[in-house]
Parts: structure tokens; C-alpha cells; sequence
């Protein structure tokens, strides 16, 4: 028996994948193979044809940022962007979260820069003023915005927590994680909080009640073996705390950033979404990335173990900077899903489907 065989033998057992087998499925498994054996995995979990998405917004509240990451062309330098640079006014945040309701939204998922001159008042005014004003799930605040806060304000992560919770966030996106292994991030974002920072950040939300989402960018400096490196965290991470709900990989998209690369092909993507959903055996749902792959690999993602489409993204600031400007509209999600075999459904942000 290969070394192939015996990985797929154990996953047939029910045993689990380590690192270094999940990294030879990656490296020397046929493509189609692994796309059975996640379908497989996928319809254990959920054995319903259902696919899900979730009808939100994404608002940034600020552009201008410290960390100065390589791979980002949305923020702009505190006092040098020529009047590029922003803070987000309640009224323009009272029309963005309206036009959310108005088009059956949930949710918002709220992320902004390192901005040095914001303290946890801020914040905690911003949220109060949404919560007293609309009824929508606030989603907010990656693990190095959280830190970022904490250390602005003298608390520890639990504190800050615990502050934005009470004044209305309800749940922690996973952005920022990048690569979570050091050296990558030194290279890419060395002044974003460190991936021991991030899983704490994640660690101490779950311990407070809260759900969080766990994401991986890839394709950027890292090497295939540090993409193990990162599932390998998350996986133990959710072992322990169970606060996971979703891990969403996309590639790096690398136009008007300051790395100079070439962009991952959707086959190299669909074999990455694959091994995390043979790999992430603690992970009920893993979501494809139309926004960075495009309305037809996201449908094959769908073969490839998503059983989510993410968000219909009313508004993304981020990635459409790097040159992509893939938009759906909730119809055309529908139709997207439909059309590859299966039946459309809108949750919220804990996966319960609404009627």
C-alpha cells in the first residue's frame, strides 16, 4: 500500500489525518480523488442537498491602519493618504445598515484598519449606537483588531472581550490570520498581533460564549507545508474550545499589493479546499470563496466540500482594492446554487437556517 492508499484508508476508518499526511494528499493526490473523498465527508455531515449563505454587509469603519501589511490595497497611512483616508460617520452607517434590513440582511460584518488614534470608547460607542438603533447581528472585529484595541487600552484580551460584547458585538470574523505561522507573518504583516495573539484572541471569545469563524489566505509567500502548519492550529484550537463554526480558505489576490507573485490557479485552490475538509474533521462547515474564485469555481468548490457560499457581500471594500470585483446578487447566488445540483437556503451567522 502508497503512502496515498494508507491515507485514504484511514480516512475511510474514521481516523485522523495528521500534517504530514494531509500535506502528501496536497502534494501527490489525483485531483478527482480528493474531490470524492471531501464530497464523502461533506454529505456525512450534512447529508441534505442544502447549500447556505448568509445576506450581510460588509462595513469598514476605517481605512487607515498601522500594521501595513504587503498583501492589502485598501488602507491607507494615518496622516499621509491625501484625504483618501476615513472614519465612518453614524450617518453614513445608519444608511449602509438600513439598506442591509431593506434587502432581507442579518448581519454586518464590521472590520476596519489599526487605526492609533481610536480607543476602546470608540468602539463601544459604535456599537451601542447600531444596537440601539437596528435589530441585526454585529459580527465584528478580527483577532488583530481586538488585540490591537487591547493593547491600546492597558487590558487584557478577556477585558476587551468581554467591554465590546456587553456593548453588542455578538460574534468574531477570522480575519487576520493569514498564515498562522511567525515567519511567514513577519515577512507579510509584522506589525499585526503574532498567531499564538490570534488564536488567544479566538480562544478567550470562545471561552466567553462567543462564535467565531476561522479563515486561511494562501498563495502568497508561504510554502505548502506552512498551510498544514495553520490548519494543524485552528484544528487543535477547536479541539479544545468547540468555538469554531466555519473555516473559509481563499487565495491571495495579488494585483496593487507589494508582493509580487503568481496568482493561485482555481485547481490549486480546489485541492486546498479539499485536504481542510479532510483535514478539519472537528469543522462542520467549510465555505467557498466566490468573491476571490468567481461565480463558476465557487459552484465546483460546491464538489469540493463547501457546503456554504458565504456571504452575499451587499458591500466588500477589501479585496475588490486588489483588483477583484466579483459581485453576486442574492438571486444570482440562488440561481448558482441551483443550477449545480442543490437547494439554496439563507442562515444566520450560528448555521440555523431562516424560514
Amino acid at each position: 500500500m502508497n503512502r496515498i492508499d494508507h491515507v485514504i484508508d484511514k480516512f475511510e476508518n474514521n481516523q485522523r489525518i495528521t500534517p504530514d499526511e494531509g500535506l502528501a494528499l496536497l502534494r501527490h493526490a489525483d485531483l478527482l480523488v480528493l474531490a470524492d473523498l471531501a464530497m464523502r465527508k461533506r454529505m456525512d455531515l450534512h447529508p441534505d442537498p442544502v447549500v447556505t449563505y448568509v445576506v450581510d454587509r460588509n462595513i469598514n469603519y476605517t481605512n487607515i491602519c498601522i500594521s501595513g501589511c504587503r498583501f492589502c490595497a485598501f488602507f491607507e497611512h494615518p496622516g499621509h493618504n491625501g484625504g483618501r483616508g476615513y472614519i465612518i460617520s453614524k450617518h453614513e452607517l445608519s444608511e449602509k445598515i438600513e439598506e442591509t434590513l431593506e434587502l432581507g440582511g442579518t448581519q454586518i460584518l464590521l472590520q476596519g484598519g489599526m487605526h492609533p488614534e481610536l480607543d476602546i470608547d470608540y468602539y463601544t460607542d459604535m456599537l451601542k449606537f447600531i444596537k440601539d438603533n437596528f435589530d441585526i447581528h454585529i459580527h465584528g472585529f478580527s483577532p488583530p483588531e481586538i488585540h490591537f484595541i487591547a493593547e491600546k487600552s492597558d487590558l487584557s484580551i478577556a477585558e476587551t472581550l468581554s467591554i465590546l460584547r456587553e456593548a453588542g458585538l455578538s460574534s468574531v470574523p477570522g480575519g487576520g490570520a493569514e498564515i498562522l505561522v511567525d515567519e511567514i507573518r513577519a515577512r507579510v504583516s509584522p506589525n499585526k498581533c503574532n498567531s499564538e495573539q490570534w488564536l488567544e484572541v479566538m480562544r478567550q471569545a470562545h471561552l466567553l460564549g462567543m462564535r467565531s469563524s476561522a479563515t486561511m489566505m494562501f498563495g502568497h509567500i508561504e510554502e505548502d507545508f506552512h498551510i498544514f502548519e495553520h490548519l494543524d492550529k485552528i484544528r487543535n484550537l477547536q479541539d479544545e474550545t468547540h468555538g469554531f463554526t466555519a473555516f473559509i480558505p481563499w487565495t491571495f489576490q495579488p494585483e496593487n499589493t507589494k508582493i509580487n507573485v503568481v496568482k493561485k490557479t482555481a485547481v490549486e485552490y480546489l485541492k486546498v479546499l479539499a485536504v481542510s475538509r479532510l483535514f478539519l474533521d472537528n469543522f462542520d462547515n467549510i465555505q467557498a470563496s466566490w468573491v476571490t474564485q468567481g461565480d463558476k469555481i465557487a459552484q465546483t468548490a460546491l464538489f469540493f466540500g463547501a457546503n456554504d457560499m458565504g456571504s452575499t457581500m451587499i458591500e466588500e471594500n477589501v479585496v475588490s482594492s486588489a483588483g477583484v470585483d466579483f459581485m453576486l446578487s442574492r438571486d444570482e447566488l440562488d440561481r448558482l446554487i441551483t443550477t449545480a445540483g442543490f437547494v439554496p437556503k439563507q442562515r444566520d451567522c450560528y448555521y440555523n437556517l431562516i424560514k
